[in-house]
């Protein structure tokens, strides 16, 4: 696998499922914007929209991502107390997951931190516009390779999975990596926001 494997020109979501997604996170939505929810109020959304946004990342095709991983990660452990908005992935609330192989150097969250190969984290997203809106989101995925694997990328592969379940088709060197690398002092990996962090 190279870092170019990647680069798929365009998938399209499923309608259908989409709108599904969507619907059940209308019954979600809040009496304020995003940005002035706390971490509480937060966790309070991810909650109500928890079971539909997961249902909708297993219902498509997931062309070259692992089908394991989108099956898997929701028995991985939680890296963060609660998801945040960091201001990166367009604003969007995260909640991170890291499978065992990586959890605890991952929740370390170490600056130069030595993460091992096989390490898996999968990101849960979802946004709250101005009017207090959800709306569920990618979820993001980050895969640890073997030392010297993809050099311009510290080794990490990256993976979205659309809403409606399918692979999604990005320049994982555009919309992810330039923005990864600007975390190389943490191995590229963009921790959750400190108030998020386990132990805080």
């Amino acid at each position: 696998m190279t870092a170019t494997s990647f680069f798929p020109r365009s998938i399209l979501g499923a309608g259908a499922a989409l709108l599904l997604s969507a619907g059940a996170a209308a019954a979600c939505d809040v009496d304020k914007a995003g940005v002035d929810l706390t971490l509480d109020e937060a966790q309070a959304v991810y909650e109500c929209i928890e079971e539909s946004l997961n249902a909708g990342y297993q219902g498509g095709n997931l062309n070259w991502i692992p089908s394991d991983i989108v099956a898997d990660y929701k028995s991985w452990r939680l890296a963060s107390t609660a998801p945040a908005a960091p201001g990166f992935h367009s604003n969007r609330f995260l909640l991170t997951y890291v499978n065992e192989v990586g959890f605890d150097a991952y929740t370390k969250y170490e600056e130069d931190p030595v993460i091992p190969a096989g390490t898996v984290i999968a990101k849960e997203s979802f946004s709250v516009n101005d009017e207090g809106k959800v709306r569920p989101g990618p979820l993001f995925i980050m895969q640890k390779a073997e030392a010297g694997a993809s050099p311009e990328t510290l080794d990490w592969y990256y993976m979205a999975v659309s809403t409606g379940g399918n692979a999604m088709g990005i320049n994982v060197m555009t919309a992810c990596n330039e923005c990864h690398l600007g975390f190389d002092y943490q191995g590229g990996l963009g921790y959750p926001v400190e108030e998020a962090r386990l132990g805080n």
